[in-house]
């Protein structure tokens, strides 16, 4: 009887969520989005701070709840948060993992969750009707509220993050960007993986995850962010049922200052590959960072606006050197890193290196010309909208301006600080901020391929 009902719900909200799918497109089309969403916020009796906006044109709703419990704060039992946040959904009360899965199918919601540096993730998109949003709802608070982190559940993910590890060793990617973090943030929170280790995954124990439960997912420790259509009344509600039940606890610890390193640092490692991996880079900005839109817009004309980029330029097309060439800033309660990389032929590297290095000196000393500026402003002021073109990329923002706290104006004044930007500011933000003969470089490829007799 189950399995009839429930095969009858899922394929009546597929319908649902196809028309949506096809009235959204036009909803967005029509400019709807054009405006930036106001911001309505608000604290719970136990104290999880609660980021609002009301979204009517569609009939969906979607639940956005971010801890304070990424993987900086393992503390030493690294991979902890990855793993605690991975098994919320494995059980809870008196649900097992595939009764807690039914039940979002059968209601046709979606669940997720994930564990950054920052942060620790859990989502919910359902719709609005109460018949499928009342038990959602209820499901997702059982698992925020009651997790079981069962011991057969506990061995099987720490089995599949050991699988995970072994396969990142045979990845060159993953293997530069372990040892970019590393030596980029040694002694600091930032420079261990987020998955952990082979030896600290094998370390920790089912109790590991309940204490880390228990410190980090707490209400004052919570920020959740509601987007969809419903009105502020039922929006207190939801944040009511989701995070009310959770217990007061502690705000976490702010995750130290990274600072810059006192000189250069090349790590290079030998990798049986065609390709070598380049990844340079510093501690770079947060996310209420004063420089912060100098440094975005002057990193976009340097090289995180693709083949028009100043090192897409000189390292792909005119050289030929790399395929993929790039800089960007990843902005972090901490100062995220700065990052400028390439993969190249091993018997170019070294080249494309000097080339990669040379760019970013020539425009920390001279900044941008105001074509460049000019073209830049344009481009992404233009596809701000593509930002805030659907409910779960609205409230992925308000998630991340509840959890920074940055202003409730930010979304609405991001443009007008982009045009406000001038090549002087680029000029000197860059000069004070980015140190080149202070870097890490790191290297990760094969030896130069010997000439042929």
């Amino acid at each position: 009887m189950y399995v009839k009902s429930g095969t009858t719900t899922i394929k009546m909200t597929a319908r649902r969520w196809a028309l949506i799918g096809a009235t959204l497109a036009g909803v967005f089309a029509a400019g709807i989005v054009a405006a930036s969403p106001k911001i309505e916020t608000w604290t719970t009796a136990n104290g999880a701070r609660v980021y609002f906006v009301p979204a009517p044109e569609l009939p969906i709703v979607d639940v956005r709840v971010v801890f304070d419990a990424g993987s900086a704060k393992d503390a030493g039992k690294d991979g902890v948060a990855q793993l605690t946040n991975g098994l919320l959904g494995e059980g809870a009360g008196e649900l097992n993992a595939d009764q807690i899965a039914e039940r979002f199918e059968g209601l046709g919601a979606q669940f997720g969750g994930d564990a950054q540096r920052d942060m620790a993730i859990v989502s919910l998109r359902s719709l609005t009707e109460p018949s499928l949003l009342a038990p959602a709802l209820a499901t997702l608070a059982t698992v925020l509220t009651q997790p079981t982190f069962p011991a057969d559940a506990f061995e099987r993910e720490r089995t599949r993050t050991l699988v995970a590890l072994r396969s990142q060793e045979e990845s060159p990617e993953d293997i530069a960007s372990k040892a970019f973090f590393a030596a980029l943030y040694p002694g600091h929170p930032y420079g261990t993986p987020p998955l952990g280790s082979e030896a600290s995954i094998k370390a920790l124990s089912r109790d590991d995850l309940v204490n880390f439960y228990q410190r980090y997912y707490v209400a004052r420790n919570a920020t959740l962010a509601i987007v969809g259509a419903v009105d502020r009344a039922a929006a207190e509600k939801i944040a009511e049922q989701v995070a009310g039940q959770l217990p007061a606890g502690q705000a976490a610890a702010i995750v130290p200052a990274a600072p810059l390193p006192a000189e250069a640092k090349l790590t290079r490692l030998d990798y049986p590959s065609g390709q070598t991996h380049i990844l340079l880079g510093q501690p770079g900005v947060t996310r209420d960072d004063p420089d912060y839109f100098p440094l975005y817009v002057g990193n976009h004309i340097l090289g995180g606006s693709g083949l028009v980029s100043r090192i897409s330029d000189e390292v792909r097309e005119k050289r030929g050197l790399s395929y993929s060439s790039y800089s960007y800033f990843v902005p972090m309660r901490a100062a995220g890193p700065f990052t400028a990389g390439l993969q190249t032929r091993n018997d170019q590297a070294d080249q494309a290196l000097t080339v990669l290095q040379d760019v970013m000196k020539e425009f920390i000393a001279k900044g941008p010309k105001d074509a460049e500026l000019t073209a830049a402003k344009k481009n992404i002021t233009g596809g701000f909208a593509l930002r805030l073109d659907s409910n779960s990329k609205i409230v992925e923002n308000l998630a991340m301006i509840g959890f920074y706290q940055l202003p409730l104006d930010y979304l609405d004044t991001f443009n007008k600080r982009i045009e406000a930007v001038t090549a002087a500011q680029i000029r000197d933000a860059f000069q004070r901020r980015i140190h080149p003969q202070r870097m890490v470089t790191v290297i990760v490829g094969g030896a130069a391929a010997k000439p042929a007799p």
